[in-house]
């Protein structure tokens, strides 16, 4: 390897894409192609770092099998930034395979990484927790350390543990402060925001406030009825009952949680359930069913007890009773809370970690865009959305599936 393709490199690992853009900018060989790539997409061009980076895995040579994984590693990262989600998995896992064949650790770990993040923006904590025990962070450098720490925090944030995750990014910062990069020590900080952000509203009494995500995992762990949702179930303690797949009987949980300790008359929960305007004998009937349901999901955490112009939820053990709602809330509010991040998205990306249809997010987007709240670049299948980070909240951070309907 020639000197300036080492003072490139050099650069590169030290934040400064300008300075590796300068030694090798001109060149067409594979290696500065490489650089370039990677460089560019440091400064923000994806599309033309992306190009670049399947260049250089073309021109190098079939006895180059470390430099091309070390491409594919590249274009997956450039990938997970542009939130295409949907790249494939089974090249990035062979080319990790070749890496470590060849003794190559920091970048094969850094694989590792990239398919983790990837598990955590869709949800696959399970998975993603599971991967990230494989790896010891110890023997790689200041930068894949700081990775690691990061992944760490973002699972153990969505997992509600908020002491881990403070503990995670302090780890972070003080490998971003020794691997000396700016964008890096600036990733940390970035995360470090989101626990000292609204993150859900608590309402009770008729009152609301909002809550940080240190004290959504109190209120969780405390000795009330948290109508959650965030999540769409019900909650003492440990003991949980899913409304997910029940989206009427969580309406009436929810109503009335948030109505607690009054009661709430008929008519009203026939509206908010059923989205009936003018309530009837079939609606009332039915509204008696659901209730019924209603109590018997809810089995040894509350009971739901008709008054004379309605129905009052009564917690069995609980000392009161709180509803957890997100800090934003209307109709299209997941798509938001997703591109809220400030990055730009896919919409087969979004539709992958929403776990709903590309088509039914693509109509969300166009009625967003038509209410001047996202815009997008690009056309056809480079089509990107994006909206300004939502200032005060993080709004991913308790974001369950879709409310899936009866």
């Amino acid at each position: 390897m020639d000197s300036l393709i080492t003072a490139a490199a050099r650069a590169l690992a030290a934040g400064d894409p300008l300075g590796a853009l300068n030694r090798v900018a001109l060149r067409e060989d594979a290696p500065a192609l490489a650089l370039r790539g990677i460089a560019m997409a440091q400064l923000g061009d994806l599309v033309r770092a992306k190009a670049l980076v399947r260049s250089a895995a073309r021109a190098f040579g079939p006895k180059e099998a470390v430099a091309r994984a070390r491409c594919v590693v590249a274009e997956a990262e450039i990938a997970l930034v542009s939130r295409e989600l949907g790249w494939p998995a089974k090249a990035l896992d062979a080319a990790r395979a070749t890496l470590e064949a060849h003794g190559d650790q920091v970048n094969a770990a850094y694989a590792r990484y990239l398919e983790i993040r990837r598990l955590l923006l869709i949800g696959h904590l399970d998975e993603a927790e599971r991967t990230l025990a494989t790896l010891d962070p110890a023997p790689l450098p200041p930068a894949s350390r700081a990775a690691h720490e990061l992944v760490v925090a973002g699972i153990a944030m969505r997992r509600l543990q908020t002491k881990t995750a403070r503990a995670a990014l302090a780890r972070a910062g003080q490998a971003a402060h020794h691997a000396a990069i700016p964008a890096l020590t600036a990733e940390v900080a970035s995360a470090a925001l989101a626990l000292n952000t609204p993150a859900a509203r608590l309402i009770t009494r008729g009152e609301e406030r909002s809550l940080q995500l240190d004290e959504v995992e109190a209120l969780l762990a405390s000795k009330s009825l948290v109508v959650d949702a965030c999540r769409y179930a019900v909650r003492e303690g440990r003991t949980v009952v899913s409304l997910a797949r029940r989206p009427v009987l969580f309406a009436l949980a929810r109503a009335l949680g948030e109505a607690w300790p009054a009661d709430v008359a008929r008519d009203t929960l026939i509206a908010c359930a059923f989205r009936a305007r003018h309530a009837d004998e079939s609606h009332r009937a039915r509204l008696r069913v659901e209730i019924g349901r209603l109590r018997s999901m809810l089995g040894t955490l509350a009971d739901v007890s008709a008054t004379g112009r309605g129905f009052t939820l009564v917690p069995r053990g609980a000392r009161d009773v709180v509803v957890l709602a997100r800090p934003v809330e209307e109709k299209h509010a997941a798509v938001l809370a997703f591109l809220s991040d400030g990055e730009s998205w896919a919409s087969s990306a979004l539709a992958l970690a929403l776990g709903a249809s590309q088509r039914t997010v693509q109509r969300a987007l166009d009625s967003l865009a038509s209410a001047g709240k996202v815009q997008w670049v690009g056309h056809g299948r480079a089509r990107r959305w994006m909206t300004p980070p939502v200032p005060g909240f993080a709004t991913t951070l308790l974001l369950p599936a879709p409310l899936l309907v009866d």
